[in-house]
């Protein structure tokens, strides 16, 4: 069977070409003896209709594919010119929109965002959790995605988030069947993965409703629960802790400090062996057990910091065992 092109002009100028399959007549046949049946023409044109409505089928899946989705995606930031962009960039395509809410930077991270295609909106920093609420706030779209500047969502988790949005055999969305979705997030440092230790795929409430907002706290925000349906979503996030060990050294350190200073004002009274039981508990369930020193130079590291880390927020809360409880 041989395919050949048939010319209709349409009008005074367009012509049209169509395919139609011509049948290879063997060498010593007659015409007549060869001519196509009925039955083959039809079939034939049904052969070209599905070619064609596949090829469509094609087309209108890519256009799905890029069409953004009803999220908005939402970044807190502060000096973080060198890795604005990959961030908001990760959001692009698949949020209606990227906003990034910052609170007062020095250097590019204003003109990066807006060059990257976010909308750049102003707040004087208020604690982690009021910040983020206010940029929850400024949301246009139903569902919000947030990510931190130093993280980003890798391609296969923009595709799982796509997923929950796509129509079900009963005419719902997966999205529907929660209010909070927790993510998959996976720690570097110093370069190089960690995929042990409890930070290779550590849970985060990340994709969420905009009616959600954070519970007040000054470090290690989480997001008001009660009422809300919570699913866990297998979609991956990246999280580039830092540019370097200082740089981390002292983050952990202005933690430690945030920590002990909402527990006390909580009320919660520390004692001075509490910094060797929890930091030691910390190094044996993580690096140990949980296979932190797998990751080699990097983790034994990273998990030695989050010690450090540990000892020095409940030594802090020791130390203001005696200091009036801040209002």
């Amino acid at each position: 069977m041989a395919l050949a092109w048939r010319g209709t002009q349409v009008g005074s100028k367009r012509v049209v070409l169509e395919p139609t399959h011509q049948p290879t007549r063997p060498v010593g046949s007659t015409p007549a003896a060869f001519e196509p049946t009925c039955d083959a023409k039809a079939s034939n044109i049904h052969h070209y209709i599905v070619l064609r409505a596949r090829c469509f089928g094609v087309f209108m899946a890519v256009i799905d594919a890029e069409r953004s989705l009803p999220i908005s995606g939402v970044v807190i930031a502060k000096n973080e010119a060198d890795r604005i962009e990959r961030c908001v960039r990760s959001l692009l395509g698949l949020c209606a929109e990227v906003v990034v809410l910052d609170s007062g930077s020095t250097d590019d991270t204003v003109a990066r965002a807006r060059a990257a295609g976010a909308r750049v909106e102003h707040q004087e920093w208020l604690g982690f959790s009021s910040q983020k609420n206010v940029a929850i706030a400024r949301a246009a779209q139903p569902w919000v995605l947030l990510l931190d500047a130093d993280e980003w969502l890798v391609p296969s988790g923009a595709r799982r988030v796509r997923a929950l949005f796509a129509a079900r055999p009963d005419g719902n969305a997966s999205i529907e069947r929660a209010d909070i979705w927790r993510l998959r997030r996976r720690t570097r440092f110093l370069g190089r993965s960690l995929r042990h230790g409890g930070w290779g795929s550590e849970a985060v409430e990340r994709l969420f409703r905009s009616d959600c907002r954070y519970l007040p706290a000054r470090v290690h925000e989480s997001l008001d629960r009660r009422g809300k349906r919570v699913l866990r979503l297998p979609a991956r996030i990246e999280h580039d802790t830092a540019r370097n060990r200082a740089e981390y050294e002292t983050k952990l350190d202005g933690y430690a400090e945030l920590f002990a200073r909402q527990r006390h004002a909580q009320g919660v009274r520390g004692f001075w062996i509490d910094a060797w039981l929890h930091a030691g508990a910390y190094w044996l369930k993580n690096y140990w057990l949980r296979g932190g020193f797998l990751d080699g130079r990097a983790g034994a590291i990273y998990h030695y910091l989050h010690s450090r880390y540990v000892f020095r927020k409940y030594r802090t809360l020791w130390r203001l065992r005696d200091t009036p409880i801040e209002p």
